[in-house]
C-alpha cells in the first residue's frame, strides 16, 4: 500500500562517525539480550578505545543480542559530529554529561524523521502532505539545536503531536481496505499463534508480538509502528508495504528467504544463515 521511501542518509546508522553513544548512554540488565549489568553513562566493557566494539563479529553468541537490534536513526554521528562538532567524551571529558544528555533526545527527533519521511512518500496521505511537511521541518530544526536546548526541548509533548498526526496518515492509507482492518493496538500477543493470519491493513501499533508465530502471515499495509517483533517467526510472512516498519523490528525477528519486507529494509543475514 506504501511506496517506496528512501531515508536520508543521516537517518541511518554511521557508527563510523560517532563516538560509540549507544555503547555508553543506554542502561542494560542482565537478560535474554545482555550477559552483564550496565548502569547508563558509563561505558561497555567492550568498548575499544577507537569506539569500536571489541566482540563485534560476536556479539549474538557472547549474549549481547540486544546490541545487534538498536538503531539510533543516525541520532549518534549528528550528536558527534553536529552538535559537538567532532569533540569527542573521552578527550573532551567536560562533555561528556552533556552528550550523554543530548543523545537519547536526538535519538527521538530522528525517529520522528523517519516516519515522517516515510508518510510524505505515501500517495493516500496527500490531504496531510502540508501538515507532514511542517511537521518534518520543525523536528528539523530541533535536530540542530544546541545541547541546553535540546535539554530544554518538551520532547514528549513534540512526539505526541506527531503520532497523533502519523495516526491520521495510517487511517487514511489502511482506508482503503474494503473490509474492515483489525484492530489490534496495544494487544498482548505474546506467544500468539498466527500462522496464516490476515492482518492486512491491521492496527498493531504498539502490540506484544514477542515470540509469535506469524509464518506465512499477510501483514501488508498494516501499521507496526512501535510493534515489539522480538523472537517472532516471520518466516513466509509478507509484510511488503508495512506502515512504519524499522529495521529494528525485522533484526529482533526470525524469519526466512521467502519472509517479503519492503524494498527500502535489508532482510537479516542471518535470516538465511541460521542461528549463530
Amino acid at each position: 500500500m506504501s511506496g517506496n521511501r528512501e531515508p536520508a542518509a543521516k537517518l541511518r546508522a554511521d557508527c563510523a562517525n560517532c563516538f560509540a553513544l549507544c555503547c555508553v548512554v543506554p542502561a542494560f540488565a542482565v537478560s535474554a539480550d545482555f550477559a552483564i549489568d550496565k548502569p547508563a553513562g558509563r561505558a561497555c566493557p567492550n568498548l575499544r578505545s577507537d569506539f569500536r566494539c571489541g566482540i563485534h563479529s560476536e556479539l549474538p553468541r557472547r549474549g549481547f543480542t540486544g546490541c545487534t537490534v538498536y538503531d539510533c536513526f543516525g541520532a549518534g554521528q549528528q550528536i558527534s559530529q553536529v552538535t559537538f562538532g567532532g569533540h569527542d567524551w573521552r578527550t573532551a571529558p567536560h562533555t561528556a554529561k552533556s552528550m550523554f544528555e543530548a543523545f537519547p533526545i536526538m535519538r527521538g527527533l530522528h525517529e520522528l524523521l523517519w516516519y515522517l519521511t516515510e508518510a510524505l512518500t505515501l500517495p493516500q496521505a496527500h490531504p496531510l502532505h502540508g501538515e507532514l511537511g511542517q511537521a518534518l521541518d520543525e523536528t528539523e530544526r530541533h535536530t540542530r539545536d544546541s545541547p541546553d536546548a535540546l535539554k530544554a526541548l518538551d520532547l514528549a509533548t513534540h512526539r505526541h503531536e506527531v503520532s497523533a498526526l502519523l495516526l491520521r496518515v495510517s487511517e487514511l492509507v489502511r482506508a482503503g481496505v474494503r473490509r474492515k482492518p483489525k484492530d489490534r493496538r496495544g494487544a498482548d500477543l505474546i506467544g500468539a499463534d498466527l500462522r496464516g493470519a490476515d492482518l492486512r491493513a491491521a492496527n498493531l501499533r504498539g502490540a506484544y508480538l514477542i515470540g509469535a508465530d506469524l509464518r506465512g502471515a499477510d501483514l501488508r499495509g498494516a501499521d507496526v509502528i512501535g510493534a515489539d517483533f522480538r523472537d517472532a517467526d516471520l518466516g513466509g510472512a509478507d509484510l511488503t508495504g508495512a506502515l512504519f516498519l524499522i529495521q529494528s523490528q525485522l533484526d529482533a525477528a526470525k524469519g526466512d528467504g521467502a519472509t517479503k519486507v519492503p524494498p527500502s529494509l535489508s532482510r537479516p543475514t542471518r535470516w538465511l544463515s541460521g542461528p549463530d
